[in-house]
């Protein structure tokens, strides 16, 4: 399979794809990942702003991001939105470490844009959906370029690198095109599929260092960078393998070489 005149996709690698992301893709790979966390709940404001709270701290050991989600439910009493909307984050000791580079601090300023979206738009899903998020030929980056403008407008006019990159036109946004994943794609196994605003087909993969090094070691991504070009070119491969659901192949670029 020819992709943009420069990748061929052979069979075999397909095939392996397949099969890789039909291994990871199980329940039992909910409780040693992050998704775990906004899987515990059912009302949708909560489950939006553990997915993107666990989503911003998920860089470094899956154990210490895991340890490090559950300290943040801790300091939100186990109950996210009615803490974001009762302004709970207000009495938090700035300095306060969370996870690695992630300070009380960070944590606060985006609860306290994400309280200025509920108060206006009543969830996240609602505001991609007012925003037209989803007919965007990137919608991740639609989303997040105007998630920052209620952000900076709310907490003094500044931005806040740690909760969501400020560099948009070469980000990769691994983090929130995982938490993406988590939210939109509904096959109802590890995903939760609780969004509206955004097409499955129009997911991007979630790039880090090991799915990228994956991908090249299988001939699916040719640039060296893990930045956004990376991310367009490599899920403009996976989409012509499944075009409705091309990031469903993030498990096996996750998965190949990890357990059997």
């Amino acid at each position: 399979m020819m992709i943009n005149d420069t990748v061929t996709v052979d069979r075999d690698i397909a095939d392996l794809l397949d099969r890789e992301a039909r291994r990871i893709n199980r329940p039992e790979f909910i409780g040693n990942d992050p998704v775990q966390f906004p899987r515990r709940f059912s009302r949708l404001q909560d489950i939006e702003i553990v997915a993107f709270l666990s989503a911003i701290i998920a860089w470094g050991k899956r154990t210490m991001i895991c340890r490090d989600a559950e300290k943040m439910l801790a300091l939100m009493d186990h109950e996210p939105y009615k803490y974001v909307m009762d302004e709970g984050y207000e009495d938090l000791d700035p300095k306060i470490n969370i996870h690695r580079t992630f300070f009380g601090e960070h944590f606060s300023y985006f609860l306290r844009g994400m309280r200025e979206i509920y108060s206006r738009f009543g969830s996240l899903d609602a505001f991609g959906s007012a925003l037209k998020v989803g007919e965007s030929e990137a919608p991740a980056w639609k989303l997040v370029g105007e998630m920052q403008k209620i952000m900076c407008d709310v907490n003094d006019g500044t931005t806040c690198s740690q909760c969501l990159p400020v560099n948009l036109d070469a980000t990769a946004l691994k983090r929130v095109n995982m938490a993406l994943r988590w939210l939109v794609r509904d096959d109802g196994i590890v995903d939760m599929g609780v969004w509206n605003s955004v097409p499955k087909e129009k997911l991007y993969i979630p790039l880090d260092v090991h799915v990228g090094n994956t991908a090249r070691n299988l001939g699916l991504l040719e640039r060296r960078s893990n930045d956004r070009k990376s991310v367009e070119s490599l899920t403009g491969v996976l989409r012509s393998l499944r075009p409705d659901d091309p990031v469903f192949y993030d498990y096996a670029l996750f998965g190949i070489g990890v357990g059997e």
